[in-house]
């Protein structure tokens, strides 16, 4: 017989049911918010890994089309690999429970959350977080939990706990906030410019909910829970290292590792692991683990440095940036381009801009958002770290970059009616020595106003590092961390937003946690970091988005049509759309309302369009002139085009004001000529006429 547990959880009811499916994993939890279900289930191989210096943990997030009465597209009619959307949620999960694990456990691990039924009022996303930490904390693996993850929004001023979609949809505010039971272990957040303090107020709020839902897991781990299994350790013997400080005293490793240049630190590395291998040449058993046992002494000494004696690796102070630059226009032809460069972190944007027609179509759960024209896109290519490898595409790691990115820009960009273009912009990772998503920001901003969009306000971004001692008051934020920081450190606090306030974080840690002060000093200091940025180098750089479009970006023009003549703008089967296109080479969309866009890099063939449109879709007035082109000779007459399928009359009494007998005689096909509408005749007939066009418009 199964178990099942409810609490009460922003108005909804938040079920779980252990026992009940998926008896033969290590731990598995049915979870049920509203009519939101997901299967979350926790896996691990009974032995590690072989091989590996590293926690093989995998997560999974899978949705399920059925889940939202959605057959599947495409030819197999079948989910095929993960969304976007599925792969970020899946790291939003991985972030804050790999730091519970322990650090010498080297069993294979899967996480694996399906969602079954998504409620709108019920997100999938905060019932997969919890899932995942329930079914790891009641099963056997061996864990530090349990941890709970809340969502955060806020509309007009007032914090709104686990927003349903709706509410996401006009929130200021999306935050994703995991703690333990004392600290905060993982944020993610998007905003409108959403100042410090209140970011603060909305992280420790989440925090607080998430101290119910922790003891509420409290509950299930101490009815349901197994003990943990043992497991084989991976853990450096102490005695290897007491041999490596004899060959390699800590003073050659401080020499090794100071310095601001990762070639060189690489280079003296690799020369004090050859020579410790050659004195442990006889030892397979040390030789087995002398990587890791490596990287631990660096990351000893490196910690120590920062910790114990205020020094940095490349000699900076603890909140100096390091050196900047940037430029734009450095990619011609291209809508728009900017460079970055911070230390040995280099990042190259390009902003390419097209009709709305080409903003992305989404495939997945979520029923509000069908498209999005704003798209950012990240790259991290082997040679940005001197390595090589052969390319496969983007990985999770690049696709969670340029989502925070994109997070970080999408609230200052302008609205569809102000600027009706699909946005595309790429990184391209140039050179990567830490912080490359936060230099992606700085370099797509300084893209999109080089390519004439018309963003509200330049956004900057910058990460922060810790290094943490024995006690919760024993530690130390460093300003724009290096890859070296970033690897040997305790955090990655990445905060992007405009002089004004926050528009995008993402917080990794591989601790239990952080307390309030220094959550509050790293978004102090990357406030200070963020302004120099955009005063210092930036803004100096382009201080805001061009006037208009750049030579080769194309152009738009929108116009107005009365719904009910759509049909007559497209045409039998898209003949009469068609043919403005094939005759001007623009490109056209037009929306249920009316809304006309009229996209192309020739001004004259656009006007041209818009003038065809206009006449298409609006009624013949009394006086009005028009060009039209001989389509039709007949006895009584000939029959003139203005515009593809809309032709008009000029009876053979019209042609001129001397008397005519033969059509032909003043007209052949093909010629282009000027009349003016009489309006209708007897018969209600619009009619034209050449020989009363006012000698004005001649």
């Amino acid at each position: 017989m199964y178990k099942s547990f409810s609490m009460e959880l922003a108005g909804r009811t938040l079920t779980v049911d252990v026992d009940r499916v998926a008896k033969q994993a290590n731990g598995a939890a049915f979870m049920h918010y509203g009519d939101t279900v997901v299967l979350s289930t926790a896996t691990a191989s009974d032995k590690p890994r072989e091989g590996v210096d590293f926690f093989p943990l995998s997560v999974e997030y899978e949705e399920k089309m059925y889940a939202v009465g959605k057959i599947p597209g495409g030819f197999n009619k079948r989910e095929g690999k993960a969304s976007e959307h599925a792969i970020l949620t899946s790291r939003v999960i991985d972030r804050p429970m790999r730091p519970l694990f322990p650090k010498d456990y080297r069993n294979d691990v899967t996480l694996n959350n399906m969602v079954m039924s998504v409620d709108p009022d019920c997100n999938p996303e905060v019932v997969a977080m919890l899932g995942s930490a329930i079914a790891t904390c009641i099963s056997d693996i061996p864990i530090d939990g349990p941890c709970a993850m809340t969502q955060m929004g806020m509309i007009d001023g007032e914090f709104i706990v686990n927003p349903t979609l709706a509410q996401k949809d006009v929130s200021d505010l999306t935050l994703t906030v995991a703690s333990t039971r004392e600290k905060v272990i993982m944020i993610e957040a998007g905003a409108n410019e959403i100042p410090e303090d209140k970011m603060i107020e909305a992280i420790f709020q989440a925090h607080e909910v998430n101290q119910e839902i922790i003891k509420f897991i409290d509950t299930i781990v101490a009815e349901c829970g197994k003990p943990k299994h043992a497991y084989e350790s991976c853990a450096v013997p102490e005695e290897l290292f007491a041999a490596i400080r004899e060959i390699v005293p800590p003073q050659e490793m401080e020499e090794a590792v100071f310095t601001d240049d990762k070639q060189t630190r690489e280079e003296n590395i690799r020369v004090i692991t050859e020579k410790l291998e050659g004195a442990f040449a006889e030892n397979e058993e040390w030789l087995s683990v002398l990587g890791e046992a490596v990287y631990q002494y660096q990351k000893k000494t490196v910690r120590k440095m920062i910790l114990k004696d205020h020094k940095r690796p490349d000699g900076r102070a603890i909140t100096q940036i390091r050196p900047l630059a940037a430029e734009i226009d450095i990619i011609p032809r291209v809508h728009g381009s900017a460079m970055f460069t911070r230390g040995q972190t280099q990042i190259c944007n390009v902003t390419t801009l097209a009709p709305l027609s080409e903003a992305q179509k989404l495939d997945g759960l979520d029923e509000f958002e069908t498209s999005k024209r704003y798209m950012h896109q990240y790259n991290f290519p082997s040679y940005s770290v001197g390595e090589t490898k052969p390319s496969r595409g983007p990985g999770r790691r690049e696709i969670g970059h340029g989502a925070l990115a994109e997070r970080a820009l999408v609230p200052v960009l302008p609205s569809e009616e102000e600027f009706p273009y699909a946005i595309r912009t790429v990184s391209e990772t140039f050179e990567s020595n830490g912080s490359t998503s936060q230099a992606s920001i700085c370099a797509s901003t300084m893209s999109l106003m080089a390519a004439g969009v018309p963003i509200k306000k330049p956004v900057a971004g910058i990460s922060c590092g810790l290094v943490t001692g024995e006690t919760d008051d024993d530690y130390i934020v460093l300003t724009d961390i290096q890859g070296l920081e970033d690897f040997f450190g305790d955090m990655d606090f990445k905060v992007a937003g405009t002089h004004d306030g926050i528009t995008a974080i993402q917080m990794d840690i591989k601790i239990h946690g952080l307390t309030r002060a220094i959550i509050e000093e790293a978004i102090a200091r990357t406030k200070e970091a963020r302004e120099y940025i955009l005063t210092e180098v930036m803004e100096k750089t382009i201080a805001a988005p061009r006037p208009s479009v750049g030579k080769y970006a194309p152009k738009i023009i929108q116009i107005q049509i009365d719904p009910q003549r759509i049909g007559d703008v497209v045409g039998q089967r898209g003949k009469t759309i068609n043919t403005i296109i094939e005759e001007t080479g623009v490109k056209i969309d037009i929306t249920d309302d009316g809304a006309v866009s009229i996209c192309g890099t020739d001004q004259a063939m656009m006007d041209k369009a818009v003038k065809y449109v206009q006449i298409i879709a609006s009624d013949f007035e009394m006086g009005q002139v028009l060009t039209g082109k001989v389509v039709s000779i007949k006895e009584f007459g000939a029959f003139l085009e203005f515009a593809p399928g809309k032709e008009g009359l000029v009876h053979i009494s019209k042609l001129a004001k001397e008397r005519v007998n033969r059509v032909e005689d003043v007209l052949t096909l093909g010629d282009v000529v000027k009349v003016v509408c009489m309006g209708k005749d007897k018969m209600g007939r619009v009619s034209f006429s050449m020989k009363d066009v006012p000698a004005e418009a001649r």
